[in-house]
């Protein structure tokens, strides 16, 4: 679990630079390896302080830190980055330590003491005296982007090509884009690398494309399902009907309207649906009945309906 800066100093998220200076003074007074005389566990909660202070203190770093949260700004920023530009023993000498780390190695080929004018992270052994060990996190991988790609319901049923123009590295680049078939809204392809720029020297982050189906009058996707509207007369939901069906695919099909279908019945047609985008298969094809009500009736309709009506129907 990543550390959570406010809590290690025990401050709040809307204190200001005084209170977040007072903060880390007071627990450096307690920690500091002059008082703990090597006491490996206390060191190391020493670092952790020195890194939350070093975060918060700086109003950069810590607008980032901020707007991303604990996870997302140590996934962004690896040990150099937070300890860059921060003057350590400067501030400890402002405490009242003269840059004395009590014996232990802070810097780079074991000098001891002394951080002024270090850049990246203090806290790391060498020269083969004891130290802080601190594992280097890897340079922070450049942000994920989305892309929404407009498609057509036969585009998704058969795959297809697209070209696409990104902005990555301060140009502009058009990109081919390979569709595959059943691509449809809520699933995703990935495109390692396609992403934003990593802001130090780590890999680009992915292009992520995913699909919007134009909208056609009278049909509905539902996951990989189809759903076809087809208007039905009375006479054919009552005595029953055929319907001529034309599939996603561009078949035509023969389908049989049963007698006393009822209004918004679907009727199915399996295996005609959009194919899986991983694996076999495929979804299903309904056709929804839309019963046709007559708006007007001749006076023959009319007496029709009566005879009908004494007959209880």
């Amino acid at each position: 679990m990543a550390d959570d800066y406010y809590k290690i100093l025990g401050i709040e998220k809307n204190a200001d630079a005084a209170e977040i200076k007072k903060a880390y003074r007071k627990l450096a007074m307690k920690y500091h390896p002059d008082k703990t005389k090597g006491d490996k566990s206390l060191e190391e909660k020493f670092k952790k302080i020195s890194e939350a202070y070093a975060v918060l203190s700086d109003p950069e770093k810590k607008s980032q830190y901020d707007t991303y949260g604990s996870a997302g700004f140590q996934q962004r920023f690896s040990q150099e980055d937070i300890f860059r530009n921060f003057d350590l023993g400067d501030i400890l000498k402002e405490f009242g330590f003269g840059g004395s780390m009590g014996g232990a190695s802070f810097g780079r080929g074991g000098r001891q003491g002394g951080f002024s004018g270090m850049g990246g992270n203090p806290f790391f052994q060498g020269g083969g005296q004891a130290g802080f060990s601190q594992r280097q996190r890897p340079p922070a991988k450049g942000k994920d982007i989305e892309y929404e790609i407009p498609l057509t319901l036969q585009e998704i049923m058969n795959g297809t090509k697209k070209t696409i123009t990104i902005s990555q590295d301060g140009s502009t680049k058009a990109i081919e884009v390979n569709i595959p078939k059943g691509l449809t809204e809520g699933k995703k392809i990935r495109l390692a690398g396609k992403g934003e720029m990593s802001p130090n020297n780590g890999p680009a982050g992915n292009l992520y494309i995913r699909a919007r189906l134009i909208p056609s009058d009278g049909i509905t996707v539902e996951g990989n399902d189809v759903l076809v509207s087809k208007q039905v007369p009375l006479t054919g939901a009552l005595l029953g009907d055929t319907l001529e069906v034309t599939a996603p695919g561009g078949t035509t099909l023969s389908l049989k309207v049963p007698a006393g279908t009822n209004h918004k019945a679907k009727m199915r047609i399996p295996g005609r649906g959009i194919p899986q985008m991983k694996g076999d298969g495929c979804g299903d094809l309904f056709v929804v009945v839309n019963i046709t009500m007559p708006k007007e009736l001749t006076a023959k309709q009319q007496e029709i309906i009566r005879q009908l009506q004494k007959t209880g129907l």
